[in-house]
């Protein structure tokens, strides 16, 4: 999946139109979005037939109902390849009418001319979206917001109480500071003899946003995770990592296999979201009695924001009905059901003010629910729109030697800042 995937793995979604769209090709479509809404288009989602048919059927019934001058396609595409299939796509003057895009997505098409500035043809519905969430398919060095925004997610911490008990430390008490954490992690790796861990993942590019650290210039052409916070903060993980307070796999975890080592009691501590507690109490009974829930760690006072939106295709003979709908898709009221039905929040502004997301009914889920609403308000994308995935395997390969202690976190990021220097000037 193209987006960071904790909070979001369970929810993975993407709009998009066929290669035979109507509305694509290679000439150039109307960037005027005011003309008559008419027209077919196609609309292909990401592996979401499944669960959500009854949903997404009912969202274009809506929509060609209140304007019947339009058909709208829907295809569902399964989950692999999908950034390989936009890249394709682009290539060959084939990109879809709507594309629902992680902000990594849309830079290159952005870039290339492809995405629909709505900063232009429709800046009478920024008000309806939340700030941050309204910027995070913003540009560095570009003008312009190339997507609407849609789902947000977020998560806490989850903790095993049991396990801090375990070590003499205050279960009702977890880390909020990142120097409690690393204390804490310290402690929990000593008193268990280096059986217990307290991390399972190295540090991503979000990590080290969160942690106060100026990932890129302003101007979106050289990276800067580089500098004395970053080293500071690798410099930490590598103690832990030596201490066996980060767990000794990590080099090789994925998040599904670091959510594994929590469950059986491996690690003590794992970002998860309201998804994952339904796990736990089917999986993992005795650890859902123990679960501590806590909020993300920052230095900012920012949680990190996963935000998916949906972009029309700038060469779209149908921009009426394309931006229509890619509205459609997400206002406020088609948001908000949708919310109903999985983990996610809604991107519109006042809709987490709902009482759905305010008002606790005891359950930990509610609980969960309730906190990460609050705390997106005012969340952030940390990681840069145009942090690729490549740069992203550049940045852990890098990590992986410093923790090896194969060479200095300051050589290690050093190393990773060129290495995804060179990739940003390749994205032209």
């Amino acid at each position: 999946m193209p987006i960071p995937r904790r909070a979001l793995v369970a929810a993975a979604v993407a709009l998009v139109l066929p290669l035979s769209a109507c509305g694509s090709g290679d000439s150039g479509g109307s960037t005027d979005a005011s003309g008559r809404i008419e027209g077919d288009i196609t609309f292909q989602t990401w592996n979401l037939r499944a669960n959500f048919k009854p949903y997404f059927e009912g969202v274009v019934a809506d929509f060609e109902k209140k304007y019947p001058g339009t058909h709208v396609k829907w295809i569902d595409q399964p989950a692999e390849g999908y950034a390989d299939k936009i890249s394709a796509d682009a290539a060959g003057g084939t990109l879809p009418d709507v594309v629902n895009v992680s902000p990594d997505l849309v830079a290159p098409l952005a870039k290339a001319g492809l995405a629909l500035d709505l900063d232009k043809s429709a800046a009478r519905y920024k008000k309806e979206y939340l700030a941050g969430a309204w910027a995070g398919h913003q540009v560095p060095g570009m003008t312009g917001t190339y997507a609407f925004p849609w789902y947000l997610n977020t998560g806490p911490l989850f903790y095993n109480k049991s396990l801090f008990e375990k070590a003499g430390l205050d279960a009702a008490q977890p880390p909020t500071t990142y120097d409690e954490l690393f204390t804490d992690a310290l402690r929990l790796a000593d008193k268990s003899d280096g059986k217990v861990a307290t991390l399972a993942n190295v540090p991503t590019i979000e990590d080290f946003g969160r942690y106060g650290v100026e990932l890129m210039n302003k101007e979106g052409t050289a990276f800067s995770f580089n500098d004395t916070k970053g080293v500071q903060l690798l410099t930490k993980y590598k103690e832990l990592y030596d201490a066996k307070a980060l767990d000794p796999q990590a080099l090789t975890a994925t998040p599904e296999s670091s959510g594994k080592k929590f469950l059986t009691g491996a690690v003590a501590m794992n970002p998860g979201s309201a998804l994952d507690l339904g796990n736990f109490k089917k999986q993992a009974p005795n650890l859902y009695k123990n679960i501590g829930i806590t909020d993300q760690i920052t230095s900012t006072g920012k949680v990190n924001m996963y935000v998916m939106g949906v972009m029309v295709n700038a060469r779209t003979k149908h921009t009426p009905a394309a931006v229509a709908f890619a509205h459609f898709v997400t206002d406020a009221q088609n948001q908000m059901a949708f919310a109903k039905k999985v983990a996610i929040f809604p991107s519109t502004a006042g809709s987490l003010d709902d009482p759905y997301f305010t008002n606790e009914d005891g359950t930990d889920e509610t609980r969960v629910r309730v906190a990460a609403a609050k705390s997106l308000k005012n969340a952030v994308n940390y990681t840069p729109v145009l942090f690729s995935e490549q740069m992203k395997t550049a940045l852990r390969n890098e990590i992986a030697k410093a923790l090896q202690g194969k060479q200095s976190p300051r050589t290690a990021l050093d190393n990773a800042v060129k290495a995804c220097d060179t990739l940003l000037r390749q994205q032209g």
